[in-house]
C-alpha cells in the first residue's frame, strides 16, 4: 500500500495531543486489583486484548506508562510475538510520548538544563518516549504489522517533525533520530513523493544529517532510507547530482574494513545511478574516475579467500646429462694392481688378474689371442718370480672366473678364435671445463676456475720450447708454428672453444630433448631445444559466491559501463554488421571543427561518455584480476573488459585515477 502526501497543511504542533503529566503518587493498589491483575510469569498477558495495555499507556500514571511499556518491550522483542492488530488503540498509545518529545520535549535538553543531569521528570518522559518508539520498531520487523504502521495517519507525521525539529549533534536525540529512521527504512517504500508536491519532504533533513552528524549509525540509517526512497521511480524528481548525500556515499566507499557502512553507501549509489538522468551526470563528475577504480578495487579485496588454488603439473620427462663430455676407454693395470698381483702363485694370479681386467658381458667377446697377449705382456717381465701358464691354461680358466664365458671359433671367410661372454672393463674418461689437454691429453693438472687461469697454464707448456719449430700438442692438434708469439695466438682459439663460466644460478647440468639425443655432439647450436624442467600451472577458481557488497559494486560498475558505451543518437543500424539489432553503437570521430562546448547537452552527454569509456580503459587491470563463480556475472566482467578499448575521440581523461 503506497499513501501519497499532497495536503498543503502539514505537521502543525496542534495536531498533538501532549499526555498530561501528573506527579507521582503513592497510592496502594487494593487486594481485589493485585489478585484480578496478577503479574503472569511469562511474557503473554491475557488482559491485553480488553485494552487494558492501551488505557495503561494513555493513562498518565507514571507506574501504569512504565509497567505496559515494559511489558510490550519484552514482547515485542520476541519474533511473532506483537500484532498490533490484535490491539485495538494501543498503537495511538504508542505515538503520544514520540509526538509529546518533538513538539517540547527536546525543548527541555539544553546545554544549561543539562549541565550535570536533566530534571527526573523530563528523564523519566525521555525515557518513555524512547521505550515507545523502540516498541514501533520492533513491530515493523513483524509482516503484519508494516502496512498498519505505515499508512497510519501519525507515522508520516511524527517521522517528518523529528527530521526537521530534532538536531542531530545533541547525544539526547541521536538515539530518536536511530530509531526513527530504522522505522522510516521498513516504511519508505510506502510513501512516494511527486515532483510538485506542497508538503515538507524528508530529503533536505536526511541530508543535512547525513552531511553534519558524526554518529556511524545515524549516517548509516540516513543512507538506508534515503536509497528506500530513491529506489522507488516516483521519487527520482527529487534527486540532485551534486547532493550532500552522494559526497558521503562517495567518501566512505574507500573504507572497505566497515561492512555496515559501506553497505549503505553502495546501497544510496546505486539508488542514485539507477535514474538514466543521474547515471549520465555521474559520468562528468569529478570524483567519478575515483569511484569506479575504488569500486574495482572492492571486487578485488572482496573476491581473497573465495578461491582455490589448483596446481597441474604437466612436466614431461627431463633427461639431464653432466656438463662435462664423458667417454669410455680399456682399462689399463695400474701400478698399484701390477704390484699386489705379481707375487700371488699361479694359476690365483691369473683369476685376480681377469677379475680386474674384463668383466661378464653376454653379447661380448675377445680374442683368444688378444686375451693371452695381455696376460703374457703383463706377467713377462716377472717370469722369474712365477712361471707365466701357457695360452691354453689361460683360456681354460676363463671359465673359473666367468662361468657363462665361453671360447669358440667363430666360422667366417676368416676362422677367429674368441672368447664370448667377456668384455674388457671400462674407465670413464671426463673432459671437465678449463682442463688442461697438453701433451696429447696427458696433463696431470687440475681443472682451472677460468679461462685466463688456463691460458697461463699452457704458456708455461712451451715457454722453454725451440722457437724455430714448435708443435701443438694440444689433445690431438698437430699444428706446427715458428714463434712462441704465434703458438700464444693459436692456443687462444683452443681455450676459446672451452665452455664459458657459469653464473652460481644456472643449473649443474645440461637438458636433453631425449634420451635418445646424443651428447656430447659436434654441433650443440644445433640439437633440438630441450623442455622445461619444471612446468607447473597454478591457477585459481572461485568456489564461493561473493558477498552482497560485491555485487551492489557490480551492478554500479554495470550500470555506469553501459551508459558510458551508450551515445547519444544510439539507435539500431541496418547494415551488414548490425542486421538491425540494437546494441552498443560504436561512436564515428567527430570532425575537429565541431566544438562540443556550442552543443549544449548533447554535448556534455558525449563528454561524459568519453570519461567514462577512458576511466573503464584505465581500470583493465584490476578487471582482469577478477573472477567470480556465476557465468553470468562473470560475462559482465568480460564485456567491459572487451569493450572498454580504444576509444581515442575526447581528451584522455585517464589522469583521473
Amino acid at each position: 500500500m503506497q499513501t501519497t502526501f499532497i495536503n498543503n497543511t502539514g505537521p502543525q504542533a496542534s495536531h498533538y495531543r501532549t499526555p498530561q503529566v501528573y506527579a507521582p503518587q503513592n497510592v496502594q493498589p487494593s487486594k481485589e486489583s493485585l489478585t484480578k491483575y496478577k503479574t503472569p510469569v511469562d511474557d503473554w498477558e491475557p488482559l491485553f486484548k480488553n485494552g487494558r495495555m492501551a488505557l495503561s499507556i494513555r493513562s498518565g500514571i507514571h507506574t501504569e506508562v512504565s509497567w505496559a511499556l515494559n511489558r510490550l518491550s519484552r514482547l515485542s522483542s520476541n519474533p511473532g510475538g506483537l500484532a498490533l492488530s490484535e490491539y485495538p488503540g494501543l498503537l495511538d498509545g504508542l505515538y503520544e510520548w514520540p509526538e509529546w518529545y518533538i513538539t517540547e520535549g527536546h525543548k527541555h535538553f539544553t546545554d544549561k538544563n543539562t549541565l550535570f543531569s536533566p530534571v527526573p521528570e523530563v528523564a523519566r518522559q525521555h525515557r518513555f518516549t524512547l521505550e515507545s518508539l523502540l516498541i514501533l520498531r520492533n513491530a515493523t520487523y513483524e509482516e503484519v504489522n508494516v502496512a498498519e504502521i505505515a499508512s497510519h495517519a501519525q507515522t508520516h507525521r511524527l517521522i517528518i517533525w523529528a527530521l526537521y525539529n530534532l538536531d542531530p549533534l545533541r547525544d539526547e536525540n541521536t538515539e530518536f533520530l536511530q530509531l526513527i529512521l530504522d522505522i522510516y527504512n521498513i516504511c519508505g517504500a510506502y510513501y512516494t513523493y511527486p515532483p510538485n508536491i506542497l508538503q515538507l519532504l524528508p530529503f533536505p533533513p536526511l541530508f543535512r544529517i547525513i552531511s553534519t552528524s558524526t554518529n556511524r549509525t545515524t549516517i548509516i540509517n540516513a543512507l538506508t532510507a534515503l536509497s528506500v526512497l530513491f529506489l522507488n521511480p516516483a521519487n527520482g524528481a527529487h534527486l540532485q547530482s551534486d547532493s550532500q548525500a552522494l559526497t558521503a556515499a562517495i567518501r566512505y566507499l574507500p573504507l572497505f574494513n566497515d561492512k555496515p557502512l559501506i553497505n549503505a553507501a553502495l546501497n544510496y549509489l546505486y539508488a542514485h545511478i539507477s535514474h538514466p538522468s543521474m547515471a549520465r551526470a555521474f559520468l562528468q563528475h569529478p570524483e567519478m574516475p575515483s569511484v569506479v577504480k575504488v569500486l574495482a578495487s572492492l571486487l578485488v579485496h572482496e573476491q581473497q579467500g573465495l578461491e582455490k588454488t589448483y596446481t597441474m603439473d604437466i612436466t614431461g620427462p627431463v633427461v639431464v646429462v653432466p656438463p662435462s663430455s664423458q667417454t669410455n676407454r680399456d682399462h689399463e693395470l695400474t701400478q698399484e694392481e701390477l704390484e699386489s698381483l705379481i707375487p700371488r702363485p699361479e694359476p690365483q694370479r691369473c683369476y685376480d688378474w681377469m677379475k680386474i681386467m674384463f668383466v661378464a658381458k653376454a653379447d661380448g667377446e675377445v680374442t683368444q689371442v688378444d686375451f693371452w697377449n695381455m696376460y703374457k705382456d703383463s706377467f713377462a717381465p716377472y717370469s722369474e718370480q712365477h712361471t707365466l701358464l701357457v695360452a691354453s691354461d689361460v683360456i681354460k680358466n676363463v671359465n673359473n672366473v666367468f662361468p657363462q664365458a665361453q671360447a669358440m671359433v667363430v666360422q667366417t671367410p676368416v676362422q677367429r678364435f674368441v672368447v664370448r661372454g667377456v668384455d674388457r672393463r671400462k674407465d670413464p674418461i671426463i673432459r671437465e671445463a678449463f682442463k688442461c689437454l697438453w701433451d696429447r691429453s696427458q696433463c696431470s693438472a687440475e681443472s682451472f676456475a677460468s679461462a685466463g687461469q688456463l691460458y697461463d697454464h699452457v704458456l708455461q707448456h712451451f715457454s722453454t720450447a725451440e722457437a724455430t719449430h714448435l708443435s701443438c700438442l694440444w689433445s690431438t692438434c698437430s699444428q706446427q708454428l715458428t714463434s712462441r708469439l704465434a703458438m700464444s695466438f693459436h692456443i687462444l682459439g683452443h681455450i676459446s672453444s672451452q665452455p664459458a663460466e657459469k653464473h652460481p644460478s644456472q643449473s649443474e647440468t645440461i637438458t636433453l630433448a631425449s634420451s635418445s639425443t646424443p651428447y656430447p655432439t659436434s654441433a650443440p647450436t644445433t640439437r633440438a631445444p630441450p623442455p622445461p624442467r619444471n612446468t607447473t600451472i597454478t591457477y585459481e577458481v572461485p568456489i564461493l559466491d561473493p558477498p552482497s557488497t560485491s555485487l551492489t559494486a557490480l551492478l554500479i560498475l554495470r550500470i555506469l559501463f553501459r551508459t558510458s558505451f551508450a551515445t547519444v543518437d544510439a539507435a539500431p543500424r541496418v547494415d551488414g554488421d548490425h542486421f538491425g539489432f540494437p546494441g552498443i553503437v560504436e561512436d564515428a570521430p567527430e570532425p575537429e571543427s565541431i566544438d562540443l562546448a556550442d552543443k549544449g547537452a548533447e554535448g556534455d552527454e558525449r563528454e561524459g561518455g568519453r570519461r567514462g569509456r577512458k576511466t573503464f580503459e584505465g581500470v583493465r587491470k584490476l578487471l582482469e584480476v577478477v573472477q567470480l563463480r556465476d557465468d553470468a556475472l562473470m560475462c559482465w566482467i568480460t564485456e567491459m573488459l572487451d569493450a572498454g578499448i580504444g576509444d581515442n575521440n575526447g581528451p584522455d581523461t585517464s589522469t583521473d585515477l
